[in-house]
């Protein structure tokens, strides 16, 4: 059997991240970002936030054109604060700093507009980090690699080596709850492992 390498699902989210995680189920993207203020609202919990911002992305990405779209958003959040993207290498420290020793919650909202209309996910999980020294805080920054990360690291790259315990989902600390969100493509007729449509 030949594969369909057509595009099912317009991805409104320029993050490899979430293509790679799609790709590794199978699903074909069409890459098509947008563009929206993601400050949180004034009292907005964190997991409002990230399914408002969910939600509006795959709103905004179906206004385009396209049968299904997918949109995301996950943030990282200690004591009830939202951790976002570094600024720069001191903001990045005080967020490592503010993670090291101790759990944190890293939260994924994901929305899918499609023909069974717009479904919504919210995947919540625990990530512990060790002590960091301020050493290895500077270093990992001139990695490069926590300078677009929420909380200023990324599980599934160098700053791995901070992990010592995760509860919950791999994939949606990375970006992308892949459990939660086969099943709402599923719902939506997008076919998994880049098989045609039946």
């Amino acid at each position: 059997m030949t594969l369909d390498p057509r595009p099912y699902l317009r991805l409104a989210s320029a993050s490899p991240r979430r293509r790679e995680l799609l790709a590794s189920i199978g699903v074909s993207v069409e890459v098509s970002p947008v563009d929206l203020d993601e400050t949180p609202l004034p009292g907005e919990a964190p997991r409002d936030h990230v399914l408002r911002l969910a939600r509006d992305k795959a709103l905004a990405g179906h206004a385009a054109g396209g049968p299904v779209t997918l949109g995301a958003d996950t943030v990282v959040v200690v004591e009830g604060r939202v951790l976002g993207k570094p600024r720069d290498a001191g903001h990045a420290r005080s967020m490592l700093q503010d993670l090291a020793g101790r759990s944190h919650e890293v939260m994924t909202g994901v929305a899918v507009q499609g023909p069974a209309g717009l479904l919504t996910r919210c995947v919540v999980s625990r990530v512990t980090l060790r002590d960091i020294p301020a050493a290895e805080m500077a270093d990992y920054w001139r990695t490069g690699e926590p300078h677009d990360k929420a909380g200023g690291y990324a599980i599934q790259g160098l700053g791995s080596v901070f992990v010592t315990h995760l509860e919950g989902s791999y994939s949606a600390v990375v970006g992308l709850p892949l459990c939660e969100t086969a099943e709402i493509l599923r719902r939506q007729g997008v076919p998994l492992w880049n098989l045609p449509v039946s």
